[in-house]
């Protein structure tokens, strides 16, 4: 299969990011608008408290296809899993501001009694707790000092869409399309990240044994 990329000159490279930067905050921004203009019907803050979550879990597929994409069908948009994985903080902490602030009004008595209620909260602000160090150390000073650990750190992104899932899923009673493919894309995304070593490592024992027969025949 031909490979595909928007072929993008390398001086214009860092100009492309910040513009998925602006077109990735429009969404929240135009909600906001409608909100301050009355126009998100009957119940504004949870539409947008929704419509921000929703784009969170747009966001974190995107994060999590970029690998898969370039493996699989030679799209190399790598560049971009930065900006596309600050974006899921970005809505996903919008998305929390929006429920403590204007849901829960700062009331921390009543969003212990919303959790206990409906324990799927407990996921989503365990996903975001985890996003954060994600966010603080997506620069190239954090990849630097951290070296490997950094790597490892960073593969916290699979237990927070795990944590992402759930949360989603569970927050309705019945769950719709648009639940079923994202919460789908999601299972399948980790599960091809939790193959892929495995993958890597059959292949490796594959090479030894071929090399190993190699030598074997040789000597005999």
């Amino acid at each position: 299969m031909a490979a595909f990329s928007l072929a993008i000159p390398k001086r214009l490279q860092p100009a492309s990011v910040w513009l998925l930067y602006v077109v990735g905050l429009l969404p929240a921004a135009w909600n906001f608008y409608l909100g301050a203009t009355d126009q998100l019907g009957a119940d504004p803050v949870k539409t947008f408290e929704l419509f921000l979550g929703i784009w969170t879990i747009r966001f974190l597929i995107l994060t999590l296809a970029v690998t898969p994409a370039r493996d699989l069908l030679g799209w190399n948009y790598l560049r971009y899993r930065r900006a596309l994985g600050l974006l899921t903080f970005y809505y996903a902490l919008m998305h929390f501001t929006v429920y403590m602030v204007l849901d829960q009004a700062l009331d921390v008595a009543a969003v212990i009694d919303d959790v206990v209620k409906r324990p799927f909260i407990m996921f989503g602000m365990g996903a975001l707790a985890m996003l954060v160090p994600l966010a603080v150390t997506s620069n190239n000073f954090s990849i630097r000092r951290l070296g490997k650990n950094w790597i490892w750190l960073h593969r916290l992104i699979y237990i927070i869409a795990a944590s992402a899932a759930l949360h989603f899923a569970l927050s309705t009673k019945i769950l719709d399309l648009e639940q079923y493919i994202y919460v789908g894309l999601i299972i399948t995304l980790i599960l091809y990240r939790s193959y892929k070593p495995i993958g890597r490592s059959r292949k490796k024992g594959q090479g030894r044994s071929r090399g190993d027969r190699a030598v074997v025949s040789s000597a005999s």
